[in-house]
């Protein structure tokens, strides 16, 4: 039976005595009934069989309240009530056998109100037996309805209908005689539509108690038939059917389920509806006739709504699954395919031989457009692109959108130099100017082509080298590229290098460095720039050239930005709190200065370390204004409220405006060293930063000379009005704990001197001031 008793081994002990005493009076009951065979019901020698069933009955009983005894809760109460019924069953049982050994009982007997009570205690097990589990859906609910509906309908048809046939008398007898049969076909429904509703496991202690339901069922039917003479009469059969009957429910309800977590509420299978269905047709094709032919007809027609309703419901579902399907493989935006679709048909390719290409492609300079004039309108852009990409080609070609700007094209039977013909033509069709805001927009891409290979069985494989060849062929700006093997070890390295970045500023293993910065008339230390490098586990210090690439195309920019923010700002409250005065220079990227999330972190770290904004100053590049030049404004405009300064890095080299230089507050440019190591043999240099110089003087400007090499440059620097040094004359960077030691000795060498250009004839060598302590001390 699959029975787990309860903690105690004691209960446990009692509960497996009585339910085997049980068994043993009930086989020695049924071995008495078959010895007296033929002797009359009123015989004083079947005294010995009441007691008997007395005795069986008291075993149950008692078996029940040692059960009850070691739960708690609902389940004791269940095992309280169906000890009830089995008492109340009893004592019915025990009354009409006591008057049998006396005379012939006619019905109703005396007892047939113990016997119509003892229902109530089953009824009220069975429905507090069950554990509180998930509301059933909709979908259950109807499927019960169909299958105990079709179960109500089958066994009233198949017993109740020719019971009421047969038994020749009417009234209250044949109201009871149908009533025992018809409350045992309902509690058995009852259990089935539990089981349905998976408020009941699938074990077998379910199917016991619709077996001991149904076996009660079998022997009141019986008994029906037998009282149509109007008295009881004994029948070993019978009482061994009702022994059985009881003694298997008894058993089923001390039992536990063998299953202690509800399963989930699942649909069932919708081939039992039109069983159910046609089972309902046939029963209302026969219209039986009688109190019982409503109860019959009215299970068939609830059966029938049910499966109406659920079919409908099934027939709903269906459709949704199929949509559900469609938009799981269907780009939201533009309706096009999606990843998944894509790698399906891939997939589907690869296993049947076919020969395929792939080609990814992304838009160039999409970010801009998004950023610029919003998200809106770059959905629109998008669905307009993606138009234009599905009617220039072929249906046989499949055209996906993988994601953002990012598109993929998926060609059966095609060749590079095919797919590369699909490329050139996609990338002419994007070109063509787009109407937007009042602006006509060309957008270009970059787009990286893959053809099925020898041995080639998954479509992400292909998905990963057309997107080594796209990155190619943007960083190259080549347009199209065909994958090549020979860039597939880089591109593993460059994710490798990316992988390791992360861990690296989570780890803190980025240190700063520091380059000085010096007054060039009083050699006054003025200020230090941050200079990143990774000290790296296993290949030690690395210089910037050697990561920061790989970290923008890893996304890490902003991360490793302020993780160097952070570096400096605690450098310059130490430094600051030991006497000295100079400033922080930092480095920071357009799209860092731009993207709005580097900048509050920065001002909260300055306000957490107590420091005040002129102490840091944050350099730029032209290129800042030049990309996004409404934000690079609001940024250097936010900056210079929190009184931080702002320098124009590696000026020169970009497109330089002079509207800029106006308009925005920028406090110093530095020069590129480009020009300023050349200012000794090329004339055009020289000119470039002397006017550079008398321009930013002009302008209020700071002019810094990055890159500084001798003292002769640095000389006829100083003829020029340059205002700071920076470069390997000075000193070359040196980790964060030697800055404090080198300007303590470089105030001790050279001490603060002025040195006035149009003060000293050109007799007077300026050059021998700075073949100082820089290059010797760095």
């Amino acid at each position: 039976m699959g029975v787990r008793f309860g903690a105690s081994p004691a209960a446990g002990r009692l509960q497996r005595g009585l339910g085997a005493a049980s068994w043993i009076v009930l086989s020695l009951g049924i071995a008495v009934n078959v010895a007296l065979v033929g002797v009359p019901d009123g015989s004083p020698i079947r005294t010995g069989v009441v007691v008997l069933q007395g005795i069986f009955f008291v075993l149950l009983f008692a078996r029940l309240l040692a059960a009850a005894k070691s739960r708690t809760g609902t389940a004791r109460l269940s095992l309280l009530f169906i000890a009830a019924g089995v008492g109340l069953w009893a004592a019915g049982s025990v009354t009409l056998s006591a008057g049998q050994t006396v005379a012939a009982v006619s019905f109703p007997a005396p007892g047939e109100v113990f016997f119509l009570a003892s229902y109530v205690g089953v009824a009220s097990f069975l429905l507090l037996d069950v554990p509180r589990r998930a509301i059933p859906t909709m979908a259950i609910w109807l499927e019960a309805g169909v299958v105990c509906g079709a179960a109500a309908c089958l066994a009233a048809f198949a017993v109740l209908m020719p019971l009421s046939g047969a038994f020749s008398r009417d009234g209250l007898p044949l109201l009871l005689a149908i009533l025992y049969p018809l409350i045992d076909v309902i509690l058995a429904t009852v259990v089935l539509g539990q089981l349905m509703l998976r408020q009941r496991d699938r074990s077998v202690r379910t199917i016991a108690l619709m077996v001991a339901l149904l076996g009660l069922s079998a022997a009141d039917s019986s008994l029906v038939l037998r009282l149509s003479i109007g008295a009881y009469t004994a029948n070993i059969w019978l009482d061994a059917v009702w022994g059985l009957s009881f003694a298997v429910l008894v058993t089923a309800a001390c039992a536990r389920s063998t299953s202690a977590i509800a399963q989930p509420i699942t649909a069932q299978n919708s081939s039992v509806l039109p069983l159910a269905a046609a089972l309902a047709v046939v029963v209302l094709a026969v219209r039986p006739d009688g109190v019982i032919g409503w109860f019959v007809i009215g299970s068939a027609v609830v059966t029938l709504v049910c499966t109406g309703a659920r079919m409908m419901m099934a027939l709903r579902e269906a459709q949704g699954a199929a949509e559900a399907h469609r938009l799981s493989l269907t780009d939201e935006l533009t309706g096009l395919p999606n990843r998944r679709a894509l790698l399906a048909k891939a997939d589907d390719a690869l296993r049947t031989g076919v020969p395929l290409g792939l080609a990814l492609l992304d838009l160039d300079g999409f970010k801009d457009v998004n950023d610029s004039l919003g998200h809106a309108v770059g959905d629109d852009v998008l669905q307009t692109l993606a138009h234009r990409m599905r009617a220039a080609l072929d249906e046989e070609v499949l055209v996906a959108r993988l994601g953002g700007d990012e598109f993929a094209l998926l060609a059966l039977r095609e060749g590079e130099l095919g797919l590369f013909e699909i490329a050139q033509r996609i990338r002419a069709v994007l070109q063509n100017p787009l109407r937007v805001d009042n602006m006509d927009l060309a957008i270009d891409a970059s787009v990286g082509i893959t053809v099925r290979e020898a041995g080639d069985t998954s479509s992400t494989e292909l998905l990963r080298r057309a997107d080594i060849a796209m990155y190619e062929a943007k960083s190259t700006g080549a347009g199209v590229l065909c994958f090549d093997a020979s860039q597939d070890g880089f591109s593993r390295q460059r994710l490798r290098r990316g992988k390791e970045l992360r861990e690296a500023i989570a780890e803190d293993q980025l240190v700063v460095w520091y380059q000085p910065q010096v007054d060039a008339r009083t050699r006054r230390v003025v200020a230090m720039e941050a200079l990143v490098r990774w000290q790296h586990p296993e290949e030690g210090l690395l210089a910037p050239m050697t990561f920061l690439p790989d970290a923008r195309l890893s996304g890490l920019m902003p991360a490793l930005t302020e993780a160097v923010m952070r570096h400096a700002i605690a450098d310059a409250r130490r430094w600051i709190d030991e006497g000295f005065s100079f400033r922080i220079a930092v480095n920071c990227a357009p799209p860092e200065l731009v993207g709005g999330t580097v900048l509050p972190k920065l001002f909260e770290a300055l306000d957490k370390a107590g420091l005040p904004g002129e102490c840091l100053l944050v350099e730029v590049t032209e290129d800042s204004f030049l990309a996004e030049p409404e934000r690079a404004r609001e940024a250097l405009y936010d900056l210079r409220a929190h009184q931080v300064e702002t320098s124009i890095d590696d000026y020169g080299t970009g497109f330089s405006s002079l509207a800029y230089l106006r308009d925005l507050p920028v406090q110093e440019l530095k020069m590129d060293r480009s020009f300023v190591s050349t200012i000794l043999t090329d004339e055009r240099s020289l000119m470039i930063v002397q006017t550079t110089t008398q321009m930013a003087h002009a302008l209020g400007l700071r002019l810094v000379a990055e890159g500084l090499e001798d003292a002769e440059t640095a000389a006829r620097l100083i003829t020029m009005g340059v205002d700071v040094f920076q470069g390997y004359q000075i000193a070359k960077p040196m980790p964060a704990d030697d800055v404090a030691p080198w300007v303590r000795r470089w105030a001790a060498v050279d001490g603060p001197g002025e040195v006035d250009p149009d003060d000293v004839g050109p007799e007077v060598d300026l050059s021998a001031g700075w073949a100082g302590p820089g290059r010797a001390n760095a």
